[in-house]
């Protein structure tokens, strides 16, 4: 099986966010970046189908050179070769960049996760699978792959349950967490990695469907009242709750 697991690189949650100067975008100076955490599920999910199988595994990522680091966690993992898209502060269509690329690589399954944690979107497994004419199951928990009947049954969260679904393959595969648990890279593996190869190329020039006009933070949040302690406060706090707050 050839598998394509599209990786991005995404800021640590415990990041404090800064608005830069320009008043449009974050100031990223003194931002640690790690792999986003769905897109790890995918590349386990991938090495897994690999393990069982047999195949090749590649990483595509659309960055800066910064995410060469997340990419060998990646190798390091299992993958077998990766592809960057190098490109600096990118404003370009992402899915038409990745799909361009993915439409001259062999296939057979390609993996994302469900959302990145940066823009929490959710999006791309969607627009990617419209670009490439696949189908799509996002949000999969389990997945189990007839490579010889070239198929596919994913198991998918929906509000108040499961969904089970069959699909033809190549497919896109949004991966939840559930799906398993990405393992930890060893030493054979992180030597491994330092060897395998990463293909960079510069991402293709387009034009984005939207432009951002501005960032704000959030207003502070006013300060607490307490309004007294024990049954005697009741009155005084749905007074509160309603001529202030205004929520009952």
């Amino acid at each position: 099986m050839n598998i394509i697991v599209c990786m991005k690189q995404v800021p640590d949650t415990e990041t404090r966010v800064k608005i830069g100067a320009d008043g449009k975008s974050l100031d990223l100076s003194a931002v640690n970046f790690v792999m986003n955490p769905y897109d790890e599920i995918g590349i386990e999910e991938a090495i897994r189908l690999k393990e069982k199988f047999g195949g090749e595994v590649t990483i595509l990522t659309l960055g800066s050179d910064r995410a060469e680091n997340d990419i060998r966690k990646a190798l390091a993992m299992g993958a077998d070769k990766a592809v960057l898209l190098k490109a600096d502060n990118y404003a370009g269509d992402v899915a038409a960049a990745l799909a361009t690329e993915i439409k001259t690589m062999p296939y057979d399954l390609i993996f994302l996760g469900k959302q990145a944690i940066d823009e929490d979107g959710g999006q791309m497994p969607q627009i990617l699978a419209e670009m490439l004419d696949l189908p799509c199951a996002t949000i999969v928990v389990k997945l189990d792959v007839n490579v010889e009947a070239k198929t596919l049954v994913a198991e998918r969260e929906i509000e108040g349950g499961k969904e089970v679904i069959e699909m033809p393959m190549p497919a896109v595969i949004a991966a939840q967490k559930g799906l398993n648990e990405p393992r930890l890279p060893n030493l054979k593996g992180i030597m491994a990695a330092k060897k395998k190869p990463i293909e960079k190329k510069d991402a293709i020039t387009s034009t984005s469907t939207y432009s951002v006009l501005g960032l704000e933070l959030p207003p502070e949040r006013p300060a607490g009242k307490i309004v007294g302690k024990g049954p005697e406060a009741i009155p005084e706090l749905l007074r509160l709750l309603h001529e202030e707050a205004k929520v009952i």
